[in-house]
């Protein structure tokens, strides 16, 4: 027996050390650091707004994106329940699943003819991605131009100012962020 204790409180006490160590104290001092450093993004990167009575209301988060689907506003990647999408990109679900999209989008705007951009009719892996491409907001910058009664060139300046560069300035491709069009875009006095 005293050799087993000897094996063993080792053992349990270096477990316990490094659960504590490792599973409470560096996890803690992570969580304060990033708080203080990146409150923002520490908090959700929720988009506040003053509403009409003075008070702020919470729009949703730049993080994650928002369902929209009335023609009027810019709309977002399709959604996908947010769940993963692991489809094969060859597989028949998926197949039937980008047909069917487009067909929504040719239902949205029968008048759009230009080839429908791949992010707008394909779920992003996370099924939350508050972003779309540049090319995705330019093809529906006609539709929301003449729901809303406002001109092409108001709606593609909002879209610029709501696009964000590559990373490192060459890294990806510039993304559009949904919401904050969308809310720029209800800001607008009509």
């Amino acid at each position: 027996m005293k050799r087993f204790m000897q094996i063993w409180k080792p053992a349990v006490v270096g477990f316990l050390l490094l659960t504590l160590v490792c599973g409470v104290v560096y996890p803690g001092i992570v969580t304060i650091i990033a708080g203080a450093a990146f409150q923002d993004k520490a908090n959700g990167s929720i988009i506040e707004r003053k509403l009409a009575n003075g008070e702020t209301g919470k729009y949703g988060s730049n993080e994650i994106g928002q369902t929209f689907t009335k023609p009027e506003y810019l709309i977002g990647r399709a959604a996908s329940d947010g769940a993963a999408t692991n489809l094969n990109p060859t597989s028949e679900e998926q197949k039937q699943l980008v047909e069917k999209r487009i067909a929504w989008w040719h239902k949205l705007d029968p008048t759009n003819n230009r080839v429908i951009p791949m992010d707008l009719v394909t779920a992003s892996a996370s099924g939350v991605d508050p972003d779309i491409s540049e090319a995705a907001a330019a093809y529906q910058v006609d539709r929301i131009s003449r729901e809303r009664g406002i001109s092409t060139k108001t709606v593609k300046e909002i879209i610029a100012e709501h696009t964000s560069n590559r990373l490192l300035g060459f890294w990806g491709e510039p993304t559009v962020n949904v919401l904050q069009v969308n809310l720029a875009l209800d800001s607008l006095k009509m």
